[in-house]
């Protein structure tokens, strides 16, 4: 589940049949009706934030619609946990049952396509918390998945290994600037995703593929401290 996201008071978090994406600016999520959570509830914030549970919403980004026998190829978890978690999605909001089957053999598939997380960044309240802990975990889960691609690679076509991505760079801008750019790569990113909801529209040879994108400054504004993690860190390795 990819997610680039602001640190703006509220983060409006897309979940594009799972796959999690901040939307920069003002998002019209209106039309998406009982399709978009509002998360203000830690409760329910701690609930998502669960690497299983995440999982198991990635995995139905990808195959549409899984049973709690079928998640266990794709989450390596038991049929009787991916049933538990399924159940405690569902309990929340995020997933539904798709019909027919019974027990662990019921389909499952997601509910909730849009996510809104109203958090102050500097408050300490349980909801503050729980916000920036389940943010902390999408950005976990992120990093775990492109260190799994840098080291199964190899396993891929070389036309695959070719198109990879890697890019860096270092700027100096303006907030505003900052804020411009990343609509503009928004609007880059929702290209093609229509194909995530339509097969149909897949061409041939197309995979899953997650954009990463983050941006943020390197010194704080002048007259400000530095936290100097990278010295502290330096100084807890020494004997």
């Amino acid at each position: 589940m990819g997610i680039a996201h602001d640190y703006a008071p509220t983060l409006t978090t897309k979940l594009s049949k799972g796959i999690l994406r901040s939307l920069d600016g003002d998002v019209d999520l209106s039309g998406l009706g009982d399709a978009h959570q509002e998360l203000r509830d830690p409760r329910v914030m701690r609930a998502l934030a669960h690497p299983v549970r995440l999982a198991l919403i990635d995995a139905l980004t990808l195959d549409g619609e899984l049973t709690a026998t079928q998640a266990v190829e794709v989450v390596g978890e038991s049929p009787a946990n991916c049933s538990f978690h399924f159940r405690q999605l569902a309990k929340y909001g995020f997933v539904e049952e798709a019909g027919g089957g019974t027990g662990r053999q019921r389909p499952w598939r997601l509910k909730t396509l849009a996510v809104t997380l109203n958090i102050e960044e500097a408050s300490e309240t349980a909801a503050a918390i729980a916000g920036r802990e389940l943010l902390a975990m999408f950005q976990e889960q992120t990093i775990a998945r492109l260190r799994n691609w840098m080291a199964s690679q190899s396993l891929f076509p070389k036309r695959w290994r070719k198109a990879y991505q890697a890019k860096r760079a270092i700027w100096w801008v303006t907030p505003e600037e900052l804020e411009q750019l990343g609509e503009e790569i928004q609007v880059l990113v929702m290209r093609y995703s229509d194909r995530l909801q339509d097969p149909s529209s897949r061409p041939e040879g197309a995979l899953p593929v997650e954009f990463l994108a983050f941006a943020y400054p390197l010194r704080p504004p002048a007259g400000q401290p530095a936290a100097n993690t990278t010295r502290k860190r330096r100084r807890n390795r020494q004997p």
